[in-house]
């Protein structure tokens, strides 16, 4: 018999990317009794300070932005009942094209040999049964987001590990849906170039692409608890103006693509853990 307990390791970039794509399957697989397990690769020090004081702006001081940053991850785990937080504690890279990508100790210049090393001994210490991380662009083109991919992808290979493999992602019908909602809610959108335009479309994938839609409806408080917690950043955060129902009705399932498995379970799945119980 074989008492290890099912584990979901997500890797993620930032103090906040936790609630925002996973959220309801890290909810839902804490309370289905399944071992939770976050890896969070940066300090969040390109974050807001407090008063909503930006990066590069004086008074911005990232290692205080990484302190209280650190705090509400904490607390969102709490909410979210993540059984193990790992923190990487790379400096936060920015968004791409800042100075911060190439500062020392920065997460994007960071070899991903070293990265994924620290990450392949996580790996081998919990064994994770399915692991969830950013596609090859970082769904948005974020280079934390790209990194966490990079080092997810080569710690596998160093690992020799075979979980099943997922990368977040929306679907296009409901990233259209997600700009009539934001100008509902009074978002201010300045009408984007051609080019913006362009790869905003790209974003997420076609429905039909999409391996896996997990239902995490009932979970929805906790998600938009979780998202809460993270207040430095609330400014950040559209989905917060939405109040609880309202967001807990769009975001009631959380998507995927799955890149790697050895289980033969049907696409498309409901369920990360398909064919493993």
């Amino acid at each position: 018999m074989n008492d290890r307990p099912l584990t979901l390791m997500a890797v993620h970039a930032h103090p906040d990317d936790e609630a925002t794509g996973t959220g309801g399957v890290l909810a839902r697989y804490a309370a289905e009794g399944v071992r939770t397990v976050l890896v969070t690769c940066t300090d969040g020090g390109c974050g807001d300070g407090p008063g909503g004081v930006k990066p590069g702006d004086p008074g911005h001081d990232p290692a205080a932005v990484a302190a209280m940053r650190r705090q509400e991850l904490a607390a969102s785990c709490e909410v979210l009942k993540i059984s193990h937080l790992e923190t990487l504690d790379y400096a936060d890279s920015g968004m791409m094209g800042w100075p911060n990508n190439d500062a020392p100790g920065a997460f994007w210049r960071t070899p991903v040999e070293e990265g994924a090393a620290r990450l392949a001994d996580l790996m081998r210490h919990y064994r994770p049964d399915v692991v969830v991380t950013y596609d090859e662009n970082g769904f948005y083109g974020h280079p934390d987001h790209i990194q966490a991919n990079r080092i997810t992808t080569a710690a596998l290979k160093m690992t020799g590990l075979t979980p099943k493999v997922y990368w977040t992602t929306a679907p296009r019908s409901m990233m259209r849906r997600f700009g009539e909602v934001m100008r509902e809610f009074g978002a201010d959108l300045p009408e984007p170039d051609p080019a913006e335009a362009a790869a905003m479309a790209e974003i997420g994938l076609p429905d039909e692409e999409i391996t896996t839609w997990v239902d995490t409806t009932a979970f929805g408080g906790q998600k938009f608890d979780a998202l809460a917690a993270h207040a430095s950043q609330s400014e950040n955060i559209f989905f917060l103006k939405m109040g609880r129902e309202r967001f807990t009705e769009l975001m009631g399932v959380e998507t995927f693509v799955r890149v790697q498995d050895t289980t033969g379970a049907a696409v498309p799945e409901k369920d990360l853990f398909a064919g493993l119980r």
